[in-house]
């Protein structure tokens, strides 16, 4: 069922079938892919979907639902109903893709004119997420595993070669990290802790800047509003915190809104979060104020085995699908959130 609250009021719309959204099977679908980092392209236009166990990193034509599928990446045979294997991270940087593989422990440079890897190197120990942080030229990858973060610095392209990759340092976190975010403005990068709070790092030293309580009995995805540097923290038992890290990690409001959370997507135009959790077989979609509160707008059926969702700029949210090797897009009815409740 979908339901909807305008501006947390209890006003329900009219319900439709379950799960929402076009379905969007992506390349070696079967027998299921291990879903886990969505991202959007906004030079490229396009969601980028590493696909864990189909050796594939998949590019989505938002309005077309064109798929492109980039192999060379490891394979499983069989789908766990995990991410434990193959590509599963990945994020752009000056006209390259940078891809971690779970399964052969590297990081590999994409060049999406060729479609094709380009370039590797080997991680210290089992990936999670890699980020370009612009300020420094590097892409820091997380390490679970090693409870660490790892940063590799990147060189320059010429002609066209990709550029080189040389792991310069590791920042330890215990008990993590989870999830990655950067911010480019403001020079910090933001992790968490897996139970009750979120790390922020100094980019450029390094530094730990602080760890402040998010309320999440199991940390999981993060986010960044840029606008005010504040960080998203969402929560597997179903909540979302919005903290601001200029005023010490200060708590600005928190919000139960279903069950079963991890990867969020955040839309910067319309200030919607995109929560999907298979706990509630739900997607729901939440208003960020320019205040710092948080209120359901609506909600829609998701795949009872989903746990993350990205926004592209077109007012699409995209839903992980792992058992049907694919993702949903949902297209978002809700108004921009420019005001407080």
């Amino acid at each position: 069922m979908k339901t909807a609250a305008v501006l947390g009021a209890a006003a329900v719309l009219a319900c439709c079938a379950s799960p929402d959204g076009d379905a969007i099977a992506m390349i070696h679908s079967s027998p299921g892919i291990g879903f886990d980092d969505l991202r959007w392209s906004p030079s490229l236009g396009r969601v980028l979907v590493p696909g864990g166990r189909s050796g594939v990193l998949d590019l989505v034509t938002p309005d077309t639902g064109e798929v492109v599928g980039i192999e060379g990446f490891a394979t499983t045979g069989d789908y766990s109903g995990g991410h434990d294997d193959g590509p599963t991270s990945v994020d752009e940087a000056e006209g390259f893709l940078y891809v971690t593989d779970r399964t052969t422990t590297t990081l590999a440079v994409v060049d999406p004119a060729k479609q094709a890897i380009v370039g590797n190197v080997p991680l210290a120990t089992t990936p999670d997420y890699v980020r370009w942080v612009a300020t420094t030229r590097e892409l820091w990858v997380s390490e679970p595993s090693g409870a660490q973060i790892e940063i590799f610095s990147v060189g320059t392209s010429v002609a066209g070669a990709p550029p080189a990759l040389r792991s310069v340092a590791t920042i330890p976190v215990e008990n993590g990290p989870e999830s990655l975010v950067i911010d480019p403005v403001r020079g910090r990068a933001y992790t968490h802790h897996w139970q009750s709070s979120t790390v922020g790092i100094d980019v450029r030293t390094r530094a730990l800047l602080g760890t402040w309580p998010n309320g999440c009995a199991a940390s999981r995805g993060i986010e960044l509003e840029p606008e005010h540097g504040w960080v998203l923290a969402a929560c597997n038992e179903g909540t979302l915190t919005v903290l601001d890290p200029e005023q010490g990690g200060r708590v600005l409001s928190v919000l139960a809104a279903g069950a079963g959370f991890d990867v969020m997507g955040y839309a910067r135009s319309t200030r919607h979060v995109y929560l999907a959790g298979g706990a509630c077989a739900c997607l729901t979609v939440v208003g960020l104020a320019p205040t710092g509160t948080l209120s359901v707008l609506g909600r829609f059926d998701a795949p009872s085995d989903t746990h993350c969702a990205v926004a592209d700029d077109r007012g699409h949210a995209w839903v992980c699908a792992p058992s049907e090797g694919g993702v949903r897009r949902v297209s978002d009815p809700f108004p921009s959130w420019a005001g407080s409740p």
